[in-house]
């Protein structure tokens, strides 16, 4: 099981540190305001003993603090307590003295894939009995005993925080019919899989990192073990991997075979070799605790010399500006740069101080290179030993509001016209699946999954899968409109980015007026609506019968239009849902999507700043309809052009109230029914000169369009 959250006792952090006299509720507000959740609090009787168990979250970039060595150190600088002096290490000479001569004659390591890489065979097992206090530890730790060697290994990964990797020496030298073998971290090449110790198999690709023996597959590098090497009960001997291997690499390899082991999830956390070699040399000495007569050899060993650690300036008003003052005795006041310098030391980190300049050059500590890099990383360390509940915390005076931009403006301008319309506004992620044979699409370069592993081209189809998953919980279609950003690309490294407006109606029935019955929306009711908004932001716009390649297998290719500005400029794509995809998701055919560019919409707004008033005509309005049987090759277009030109001035406005075919109409022919308004600004219309007009338009439509005018 992979280690999340860690678990530690507070009876092993007080062999570490002296913490028996401080109150319990004190130390867990001193971890949650230093950054580590203390998610649970226990006790557990372990044997005899009732131990107080802590459940630990730390901070990803804290990989030094994940485990009881470092949590305990974590623990002293936030309470001011020195840890007692290093135990770890006794009567180790000979240990060292074998790593010291290896790493004398060391390679130097690629460091994309590791910057240490030790190995070391330890022979003559008698007794591999597991010491009670280690189990009990175990225990306490969350973690079961098995009583084998994979206890000592499980131990030092929680102690130290280094995981080691544990081989049967002799099951390696029968397959290999040789004692002495060249150990090394390689390329898996021609092994095509591993069964890993969990009893699964996972296809290796060629340049998987993997460790070999000669060319016997041990192990996917920093992951899990080959079934076959793996230790058990009747293990004599032992060949013992540690290396700090790449957090980045092992994240991909994870990913790819769709493993994550207790081991990887240390290296995802970016370890170091700060105390490497000597939690080593601690694991040799667990080992020999029952078997004083073992035998170590080094096999392999290489590590890259770290570069010389620069020192950070630190700089006493750059910590005034950003902590602010702090509050003593109820009084606000600033922190003093002797209280700033106890705090430094409290961390470990090495620092000179220049009183005249009040400035410090600090040498941060091997262990926290890779989270302290900047002077803020510093402040921010500060911030944490003082307290930052300790820091005054107000609001700045603010002398004026902030006005809001145009592009905000137009936003709240359409949010209100779909709203009104009864849409509700969407959020989707801008992360979708990747799109087959579309090479204009934005991919990442390390997606955490697959299904979001490309940047969006279009709104509509995260509209759409929105659509699907409310069908399928029971829920009725949802009418929504979405603001979103979409990518794409035309050459190797240009990307594009702009804003659109997408959204969706239609799919279910509902009445027009309290006297009709329930029906789904017609394509051109489905088209008035959205004229309607553009209506009412005073952008006039005009419809073309074509349909964008992008949008081929989103939208019907008979009932789509997209629609432009009077300059020209191609807009915005309005259609109903095309029938296949509609028919394999399970969704209404009648749903009608739209989607405009968002940019344009606002240039165009802004050409319209200024509001254009009609007069009010004084005198009343005549409206007459007007119903008719005509060929469906005419278009209502080109009918809407020839009447408006007999209408005169004063017909003000026509409306297509209904469209009808059905088993009455002729063949390829369609019953139109128009309402035409009329009004004058100068005087009362009669009704004699109205129907006068009024036959003069169906005089011109039986000439030009032949229709049949119906009663």
């Amino acid at each position: 099981m992979v280690i999340l959250k860690m678990l530690i006792s507070l009876n092993w952090i007080n062999e570490l540190l002296e913490i028996e006299n401080i109150n319990l509720n004190e130390l867990i507000e001193k971890l949650t305001l230093g950054g580590f959740e203390v998610e649970d609090n226990f006790e557990l009787l372990i044997g005899s003993n009732k131990e107080t168990i802590l459940e630990i979250s730390a901070t990803a970039n804290r990989a030094d603090s994940i485990s009881a060595k470092g949590i305990a150190k974590e623990i002293g600088s936030l309470i001011d307590k020195k840890a007692f002096q290093n135990q770890y290490v006794k009567n180790t000479s000979e240990l060292e003295d074998v790593l010291q001569q290896s790493l004398s004659n060391n390679e130097i390591l690629d460091k994309q894939y590791c910057s240490s890489f030790i190995a070391i065979t330890v022979e003559n097992f008698i007794d591999i009995t597991v010491p009670e206090w280690l189990k009990q530890k175990l225990i306490s730790s969350g973690v079961e005993p098995v009583n084998s060697l994979v206890d000592f290994q499980n131990y030092i990964l929680l102690e130290t925080g280094y995981p080691f990797e544990f081989y049967d020496l002799d099951k390696i030298r029968n397959d290999l019919n040789e004692s002495e073998f060249e150990l090394k971290l390689t390329k898996a090449g021609n092994d095509k899989s591993l069964i890993g110790t969990n009893d699964s198999e996972y296809k290796l690709e060629t340049d998987t990192l993997v460790v070999k023996a000669n060319e016997l597959l041990l192990s996917v590098a920093g992951l899990i073990p080959n079934q076959k090497y793996a230790i058990d009960q009747t293990t004599k001997s032992l060949l013992i991997e540690g290396a700090i291997f790449n957090s980045k690499k092992i994240r991909q390899t994870s990913r790819k075979l769709g493993l994550r082991t207790d081991r990887s999830a240390r290296y995802e956390k970016s370890l170091n070799n700060h105390s490497f070699n000597e939690s080593l040399v601690r694991l040799l000495n667990l080992l020999r605790i029952n078997n004083s007569q073992i035998i170590y050899k080094t096999t392999a060993c290489a590590q890259i010399i770290n570069e010389p650690i620069k020192s950070i300036p630190l700089i006493y008003q750059n910590i005034l500006e950003i902590l602010g003052p702090t509050i003593k005795n109820g009084k606000e006041t600033q922190i003093t740069t002797d209280q700033i310098s106890r705090y430094l030391d409290r961390l470990d980190f090495n620092f000179s101080f220049e009183p005249t300049t009040a400035k410090w050059d600090v040498i941060v500590p091997s262990s926290r290179i890779d989270d302290i890099i900047r002077e803020i990383d510093l402040i921010e360390e500060i911030g944490r030993l003082h307290g930052f509940n300790n820091f005054v915390s107000y609001l700045p005076n603010i002398s004026n509001i902030g006005a809001e931009d145009f592009s905000y403006q137009t936003r709240k301008k359409l949010t209100t016209c779909f709203l009104s319309e009864g849409l509700n506004e969407l959020m989707q992620y801008s992360l979708v699946k990747e799109t087959a044979n579309n090479t204009q699409t934005v991919k990442l370069v390390n997606p955490l999954i697959s299904d979001c592993s490309t940047l969006r081209t279009s709104l509509l189809p995260a509209i759409i899968e929105t659509i699907e998953k409310n069908v399928k919980q029971g829920n009725r279609n949802i009418e929504g409109f979405e603001f979103g950003h979409v990518f794409s690309t035309t050459a190797p490294n240009v990307y594009n980015e702009k804003e659109y407006v997408g959204g969706n109606f239609g799919s279910f029935e509902t009445k027009m007026s309290w006297s009709e019955n329930s029906k789904n929306l017609s394509w051109f009711e489905a088209k008035g609506k959205l004229e309607d908004i553009f209506k009412k932001l005073n952008i006039p716009i005009y419809w073309k019968k074509t349909i964008p390649e992008t949008y081929d297998s989103i939208l019907h290719p008979y009932r789509t239009a997209q629609f432009n500005l009077l300059s020209g400029q191609f807009f915005g794509i309005f259609g109903q849902i095309h029938p296949v995809l509609a028919k394999n998701l399970n969704i209404s055919t009648e749903t009608y999507l739209f989607e405009f560019d968002f940019e344009m919409l606002k240039n165009q707004l802004k050409n319209n700043l200024l509001p254009l008033y009609k007069t009010y005509s004084l005198y009343p309005k005549i409206v007459k309809d007007l119903s008719f049987i005509v060929d469906q090759k005419y278009s209502f277009k080109d009918i809407e052009q020839s009447i408006r030109k007999i209408g005169t001035e004063v017909l003000i406005q026509l409306d297509l109230l209904d469209e009808y075919k059905g088993e009455s109409i002729p063949t390829n022919c369609t019953s139109l029914c128009i309402q035409l308004t009329f009004q004058s600004k100068e005087q009362t219309l009669r009704t004699e000169e109205i129907e006068t007009t009024i036959e003069s338009i169906q005089s011109t439509l039986v000439q030009e369009y032949n229709i049949i005018q119906r009663i």
